[in-house]
């Protein structure tokens, strides 16, 4: 029910508890596989594991090791997709396709807001396109069925960038004139 929907007052503390879970998750989710590929093509020698490990959270993250490592440490060994040989790419992707999905159902819906206030509760369309993508199971190849829901082929994280909007207006504004992030 329409008295039911709060009001836009507590959106940046939802966006932020969002964020910090989805947003924060994609630099360690591309950096995972981006170590293993290295690893794997040789781009990375055995001896330089751990240090090209620490390099890519550095860069991707803004994470230093908390205390001296060296070449004996494996430290990406912690992290048990590491060890298990279980590619961390499915998870990256999947947090990528959350919100173009959720963008392509609001769009069918008809919304006009902010996407992150969009609901499809309702939306017979959107359930049905929905069930026509499952319903394709592994019998096409998934820009396929990507297509059939979104429509296009293509993966796109503008979706992520536009529900952060509001939030990302607020953090700029926070932080005006603050220097942030890491080397």
């Amino acid at each position: 029910m329409l008295k039911d929907i709060p009001d836009a007052s507590a959106d940046i503390g939802l966006l932020m508890q969002q964020a910090l879970e989805k947003v924060a998750f994609l630099p360690f989710g591309l950096l995972m596989d981006k170590w293993r590929w290295d690893v794997f093509s040789g781009a990375t020698a055995p001896d330089a594991y751990n240090e090209r490990w620490w390099e890519l959270r550095l860069k991707y993250q803004g994470v230093r090791p908390p205390v001296s490592r060296s070449a004996s440490d494996f430290d990406p060994g912690g992290k048990f997709h590491i060890p298990s040989n279980v590619s961390y790419t499915r998870y990256f992707v999947a947090a990528i396709l959350q919100f173009q999905f959720h963008k392509a159902a609001c769009d069918m819906a008809g919304w006009e807001g902010p996407l992150h206030r969009c609901s499809i509760y309702g939306s017979k369309e959107v359930g049905e396109r929905f069930a026509a993508m499952l319903e394709m199971g592994a019998s096409q190849p998934w820009p396929d069925a990507l297509e059939a829901f979104t429509g296009t082929r293509e993966m796109d994280g503008t979706a992520i960038v536009d529900y952060f909007a509001p939030l990302m207006t607020w953090l700029k504004a926070q932080n005006a004139n603050r220097s942030c992030g890491w080397e």
